[in-house]
């Protein structure tokens, strides 16, 4: 197989899998990999360390009704800027969106940590899914142009084992910042991490792409074969954000007032998410619609509940950030050993298996995180579920993007990732938004006044149900995970 994509001024195909038989650290792939890993080593970094510092943003900012937006607000962004991302990548190469999404992602930070209220905090948030979503999706292309098929399940491997330091570090760091410098310098300093892939990287990783110094300012010369942006696409992309975004809002007041966008929200939505996705997706077509389906169950499960625990561990089990933020160390750990799993030599054969076995252990995981509300319950028992539901994400995540790499032609690389991406975010923004609307209803609002008087204060029973309900979702996917093959 070769590819139809080069991004080099001389515009010959580069064949991927006519390699000498290396690694993805031997001298051909070496500086790719080691730039694209620092990429994801920074988008870890962020999240670890985001996710142990929002408890206290939120209620310094006097928002905590609003935290479930704090997160579902980055993914609904990252809507719009997946369909873009994959268009630019397709019309233009990976390179330009890759690097324009990394500047405006420290933006984003930049104004998160300078928020004098959280609707701004949210904003920023929405700035950095921005960046996030023309990142991602330009990873995703450059592993599929520029690394032959038996390497990519390495590659997606490489991906997972970047969260590692960050999951022991950023808990570490992130809340020792909170707690004695505050919890706006965790992001203010993040953006200086971003100097690693622009800097130091970013002649390694053009170089390796074929990017001549003679492409200029511009970068990459347009593919051969790359079309115009689609126009229809990027108008549905911007529709399935405000949906989204319309959805969420509805569902945080709950009255007659958030009625009306809810329907405008759902009217946006849905036909949006239909011309984006590809046709069958959401009702589990074999093969390629099953793929893009299950990465958003999954994803929308796991990280909805993340979003909840280490809220959920100062709130009703009294720790303090940095302990709350290190119960989710384990998960970064042990996803990066699910995804080395699956890319051991004649795993292909064990494909589907792992992605059920995955869902399984994260539904399992997740359900085990709720034992923590049950009175006298150690708290590390969160940290050993969410280990095992790292297990499960490793293997059921890696495998779904090696299954969407090889049911892709080469000229669909960028629509087929912006479609993995997409339906990521959308379970992202649809399952948070619905565990947001979940613990406010259940009495999560009063957490607010009650934290800090007594351990336990608030509503137990509001995580309680959040956790079960994305346990549930997580079973879900175990059961479709049948349908990724196609039927001969």
């Amino acid at each position: 197989m070769t590819t139809a994509s080069p991004t080099s001024v001389d515009p010959v195909p580069i064949p991927l899998d006519d390699d000498p038989g290396g690694g993805v650290l031997s001298g051909r792939f070496r500086a790719l990999t080691l730039g694209i890993v620092s990429v994801v080593l920074v988008i870890a970094f962020e999240a670890t360390a985001v996710n142990t510092a929002m408890p206290t943003a939120a209620r310094q900012l006097d928002g905590l009704g609003l935290y479930a937006f704090a997160f579902s607000g980055y993914f609904t962004t990252t809507l719009f800027a997946l369909v873009v991302s994959g268009q630019w990548c397709d019309r233009r190469g990976p390179l330009q969106p890759l690097f324009t999404g990394i500047a405006v992602f420290g933006v984003g930070l930049l104004v998160a940590g300078t928020a004098p209220g959280m609707w701004v905090f949210v904003a920023g948030r929405a700035i950095q899914g921005l960046g996030g979503g023309l990142v991602i999706v330009a990873l995703y292309v450059v592993v599929g142009r520029a690394y032959p098929e038996r390497l990519r399940p390495s590659v997606f491997a490489a991906f997972s084992s970047a969260w590692v330091l960050p999951s022991i570090v950023g808990p570490l760091v992130a809340g020792a910042v909170t707690q004695h410098l505050g919890w706006r310098w965790v992001f203010l300093a993040v953006p200086v991490l971003i100097l690693l892939p622009l800097v130091v990287m970013g002649p390694a990783l053009r170089r390796s792409m074929g990017v001549s110094p003679a492409a200029g300012e511009g970068g990459e010369h347009p593919v051969p074969g790359g079309t115009d942006f689609d126009r229809r696409r990027t108008l549905l992309a911007a529709m399935a954000a405000l949906g989204a975004g319309l959805l969420q809002y509805a569902g945080q007041r709950r009255d007659l007032v958030g009625l009306l966008p809810g329907i405008a929200g759902a009217a946006l939505l849905v036909p949006a998410v239909l011309g984006l996705l590809p046709k069958g997706t959401l009702r589990a077509g074999r093969g390629l619609p099953t793929v893009i389906l299950l990465r958003g169950l999954a994803a929308g499960a796991f990280f909805a509940a993340e979003a909840f625990i280490p809220l959920m561990m100062t709130t009703q089990r009294g720790l303090s950030p940095t302990l709350a933020g290190l119960t989710l160390t384990s998960g970064g750990l042990s996803w990066a050993l699910g995804s080395w799993l699956q890319g051991r030599p004649g795993a292909e054969r064990y494909r589907e298996a792992m992605i059920r076995g995955g869902f399984v252990l994260t539904a399992l995981a997740i359900a085990g995180a709720a034992l923590v509300l049950v009175p006298g319950a150690p708290v590390w028992v969160a940290s050993v579920a969410w280990g095992i539901g790292g297990v499960g994400m490793g293997l059921a995540v890696a495998s779904v993007s090696v299954l969407m790499m090889k049911l892709s032609a080469p000229e669909d690389a960028g629509a087929n990732s912006a479609a993995l991406q997409m339906s990521d975010a959308l379970g992202n923004v649809l399952l948070t938004g619905l565990a947001g609307v979940l613990f406010a209803a259940l009495g999560g609002g009063a957490l607010a006044a009650a934290h800090g008087r007594a351990e336990g204060a608030g509503s137990p029973g509001a995580f309680a149900v959040i956790l079960l309900v994305m346990a549930g979702v997580a079973l879900l996917g175990a059961l479709l995970a049948g349908r990724v093959r196609t039927r001969s």
